[in-house]
């Protein structure tokens, strides 16, 4: 069964953004973690804690059923398969994202969408974020 994105430990998170890093550079060929498929923040001010924003691989994926050129298809297991070369960068997935974690990039016109690929798990040096089997 394929494995998809959980974050049990965000307890242990510093911070450091590495794994929004390791996801802009490897799925978007970016250096800028903005362009990131998830986002670690702040649930407001310096003393509170980090909460991860991730995709929670949903599987019926609204994104994937709202999407109307096919770029967003499911995965098995849970999760979407994305293929930019059929992206009309309409941003129904954007809308149709039950939990707002697909971004728009502006720049390419297409959405930033988790591949559940696990890039991000490899480079969190802390283990908050892991590739599990779905219970």
């Amino acid at each position: 069964m394929p494995k998809v994105l959980t974050a049990p430990g965000m307890k242990k998170c510093i911070g450091c953004y590495s794994c929004m890093l390791a996801c802009a550079r490897t799925t978007q060929g970016s250096l800028s973690p903005q362009k990131a498929a998830l986002a670690i923040r702040t649930v407001g001010g310096l003393q509170s804690r980090l909460v991860a924003d991730i995709c929670r691989a949903c599987p019926d994926a609204p994104c994937a059923q709202a999407c109307r050129c096919g770029a967003l298809v499911p995965r098995s297991g849970g999760g979407v398969k994305f293929n930019p070369a059929l992206c009309l960068g309409c941003r129904d997935c954007v809308e149709a994202c039950i939990v707002q974690v697909i971004k728009f990039d502006e720049v390419k016109n297409r959405p930033i969408v988790c591949i559940q690929c696990g890039t991000c798990t490899r480079y969190c040096p802390h283990g908050v974020l892991l590739m599990e089997e779905r219970a």
